[in-house]
Formats: structure tokens, C-alpha cells, sequence
């Protein structure tokens, strides 16, 4: 009978001792700072809202449907915006991975040359125009790699360091209007990806200056399209 009460002793105490060195190992990685993950619990990994993007972008404007020298208009008369390429940034934040919003920072110089019945007078000025945009934007994410989006939004163009040519004191007035967007990113990893977007602006506004005889307006129908592709890193 004591022969079984020191065996039954020492399993108890083998047993007792596995305990506590499984306890003290459990609170040795927790002191560590270890990511213990339960058996058949999702490990949830950090989302970060930000994506940046470097393009090469073609803007082409459109031109304008009215044109007056002293008030009266001018028949067949047309002035035209010359196209441009640049580089641009754009910045997104993501509010969900479905859901973000894209600002987008460039600026082109630009060329209004007459046509038609005033195209006699060749370049009429030049403008540098900045159209800051900022869209709400829908990713789809169910395409592994390929993720298109489709966006709309609101637009403010600037107009400066206008330089006149046959027409003096040539200016074009600043403007706000709506914008929309399709376009799609390609990851080629989990940071790094390329871009497509074409961006569609629609744009009235003002160009003026003055002739000999008279001063002269233009009513513009810009209404540009953005055309990009690049670079985009994410978070």
C-alpha cells in the first residue's frame, strides 16, 4: 500500500510540474510581447487607408461655341485650347476597402489659338490652368489583382500667368464644375501596383482680351478630358 501511495505521489507531482511550466511558458510569450492565434480564429491583418500615385496625364480640352468683338458676335469665329502633357500626384484616402476618396494635384500650360473666322490671328494668349479634383470613389475587390473603380466628384480650375498674344490683356476666368471617372489598378504585390484613369471635367468658363477694334470674349466649353497612367503605392 505504500508502494502505491509514492507512486500515485509522483505522477501527481509530474503532472503539477508540466502545469506550471506550461503556464509559465504561456506568460513568458505574453510578456514577449508574441501574437498567440487560437486554432481556427482568422488572423486579422492592419488596414491602412492610404494610396499615392504618380502619373504622366493628357489633358484635352475642348474649345469654344461663342465668340464677340464689341458685343456682337463674330460668325464661324472659334478659339481652341491647345492640348498638354504633364506629370501628376494624386492622393487617396480609403474610408473602407470599397470606399475612397482621390484628390488629385497637377497643373498644364495651354495655348488659345484662333480658328475659323479669327484664325487669321493665330495665338490669342496663354494660361496655365490648375484643376484641383476631388472625387468619392467605389474600389471593386473580388478581382484579385485587377481592381477597377469608378468615381464622381467636384472641380475648381485656376487660370494664371497668362500671357497675351494678339489679344491683349488676355485673361480666362477661374471656374468650378462636376467630374466623373473610371480607371483601375493593377498590384503587381501587396504595395506596388500600375494605373489607368481617365477623368472627365466638365468646364465652362471665360476667356477675354482686346483688339483694336474692340474687346473680345470667349464663351469656352472645355470640358477636358484627363487621360493617365502610372505608378500607385499602397500603405
Amino acid at each position: 500500500m505504500t508502494k502505491h501511495f509514492f507512486r500515485n505521489l509522483t505522477i501527481a507531482g509530474l503532472m503539477a510540474g508540466g502545469s506550471t511550466m506550461a503556464m509559465t511558458a504561456g506568460a513568458t510569450a505574453a510578456d514577449l510581447g508574441e501574437k498567440v492565434v487560437k486554432p481556427g480564429l482568422p488572423v486579422m491583418t492592419a488596414f491602412n487607408p492610404w494610396m499615392i500615385r504618380v502619373r504622366g496625364i493628357g489633358v484635352i480640352p475642348g474649345g469654344s461655341n461663342r465668340v464677340t468683338l464689341g458685343g456682337a458676335g463674330i460668325a464661324g469665329a472659334k478659339v481652341d485650347m491647345t492640348d498638354s502633357i504633364v506629370p501628376e500626384l494624386d492622393i487617396t484616402y480609403f474610408f473602407t476597402p470599397n470606399i475612397a476618396a482621390e484628390l488629385i494635384l497637377g497643373t498644364t500650360p495651354h495655348t488659345a489659338k484662333g480658328k475659323g473666322a479669327i484664325a487669321g490671328l493665330g495665338t490669342l494668349g496663354k494660361a496655365w490652368l490648375l484643376p484641383p479634383t476631388l472625387t468619392l470613389q467605389y474600389h471593386f475587390t473580388n478581382f484579385g489583382a485587377f481592381k477597377p473603380y469608378i468615381g464622381a466628384g467636384v472641380n475648381y480650375t485656376l487660370f494664371y500667368g497668362e500671357e497675351h498674344g494678339a489679344l491683349n490683356q488676355f485673361k480666362v476666368d477661374h471656374a468650378a464644375g462636376l467630374a466623373v471617372q473610371v480607371g483601375f489598378d493593377y498590384m503587381l504585390n501587396k504595395n506596388w501596383g500600375i494605373n489607368f484613369d481617365v477623368k472627365k471635367l466638365y468646364l465652362r468658363t471665360t476667356a477675354r482680351g482686346n483688339l483694336p477694334g474692340g474687346p473680345v470674349r470667349a464663351k469656352m466649353h472645355l470640358d477636358p478630358w484627363i487621360i493617365g497612367a502610372g505608378v500607385t503605392y499602397k500603405f
